[in-house]
């Protein structure tokens, strides 16, 4: 294999991998809790749900990435397959690192946010969606911030005519 293919399937790899372990992070912390709270309170399963699920969605944002990159590569069929040059080769490795470390870090934060919304709401559910979700919303905005950031290096900050 070319060392620009490795380096650029190296860059998906991570923003699968690293978003992914934020994810199952970020919803062990969250899901602890609220199976802590339901143990006694089974009725608040629907309303603690969004909460436990939220921080998975990380690992989409890096797996939406990845994609992305094999796609601009042809990996899938189609046409010739890309094999981009070394130094084609880090660029799209480099661009994938924002959803990456965005995805590993926001993940694991959000899952301790949920967490605390889960706990709380535990005492009073009329704020689960208030100081729950909400919160834990503003978490995943940088996360997303992170995915659309590798986008547009995938797609606008790489002069894909390199490639063979």
């Amino acid at each position: 294999m070319d060392i620009g293919m490795a380096l650029a399937l190296g860059g998906a790899g991570m923003a699968v991998l690293l978003s992914g372990i934020g994810s199952s992070i970020g919803i062990n912390i969250s899901s602890k809790a609220a199976t802590s709270i339901l143990s006694e309170k089974p009725e608040r399963y629907g309303q603690f749900l969004i909460m436990v699920v939220l921080p998975g969605t990380q690992g989409f944002y890096g797996f939406l990435d990845a994609l992305l990159v094999m796609i601009k590569l042809n990996f899938f069929g189609g046409t010739k397959l890309i094999i981009p040059p070394f130094d084609l080769g880090i660029q799209i490795f480099l661009a994938c690192l924002p959803v990456a470390f965005a995805g590993l870090i926001t993940a694991i934060y959000q899952g301790k946010v949920a967490a605390a919304g889960i706990l709380m709401a535990g005492k009073k559910p009329e704020l689960a969606f208030k100081a729950g979700v909400v919160y834990a919303v503003m978490v995943e905005m940088y996360a997303i911030l992170g995915m659309l950031a590798s986008m547009l290096l995938i797609t606008k900050g790489i002069d894909w005519s390199k490639a063979v």
